[in-house]
């Protein structure tokens, strides 16, 4: 059987597919900062030329990185609580992150890192924050809905607090995976819940 052959725009996408898994694993592995466009192109499989036929330089690709990783979390996020009844779901779905917290970790925090020494990423970063908290609020609007809640405050004001939440009980089981249970943030949202729908 002949395998059909790609349009140059398929090949330039698988192209550009690759380089940005291989920049992740990379930049879990070695840090931003630690990796090269030359590092970046061999892990690929291609040529630094590849590489600047794609991005304009490694911060090009951070910010590149950055929204394909949200833009799929979100998509993630917002099938699970569609309904306004998603609690189970999200417990599964963050016990399988926990599967790989370290890797995902490692890239979150390098992303941070970069933001940190590189202000002109910070614009980027800020952007892919906002969309994940508007995606919990999103969420958690529905849920009150759903119940005929009214919410104790802005649902956007709730959704940081998620976030932030997020983030720091991650850090901490990561830290100390023996002591917080794999669903620790579903745990910890559901309790948040349970408190805001008694005011």
């Amino acid at each position: 059987m002949v395998s059909k052959r790609l349009t140059r725009e398929e090949s330039r996408a698988r192209t550009r597919e690759r380089l940005l898994e291989s920049a992740a694993e990379l930049f879990a592995e070695r840090g931003v900062n630690g990796t090269s466009v030359e590092q970046i192109a061999e892990r690929a499989g291609f040529t630094r030329g590849a590489f600047y036929g794609n991005f304009a330089d490694k911060h090009d690709l951070v910010r590149e990185l950055l929204q394909r990783r949200t833009e799929r979390e979100l998509a993630e996020v917002r099938e699970l609580v569609a309904d306004g009844n998603g609690h189970e779901r999200m417990r599964e779905w963050n016990r399988a992150r926990a599967e790989h917290l370290d890797e995902w970790l490692a890239l979150r925090l390098e992303l941070l890192l970069h933001a940190l020494r590189h202000p002109e990423v910070r614009p980027a970063l800020a952007a892919r924050e906002r969309l994940a908290t508007d995606a919990h609020a999103q969420a958690l609007a529905a849920g009150f809905r759903a119940r005929g809640i009214e919410p104790p405050a802005d649902p956007q004001r709730l959704a940081l607090i998620v976030h932030a939440l997020e983030d720091g009980l991650l850090l901490q089981r990561m830290l100390t995976p023996d002591e917080l249970p794999a669903d620790v943030v579903a745990d910890a949202v559901a309790l948040l819940d349970r408190l805001w729908s008694r005011t």
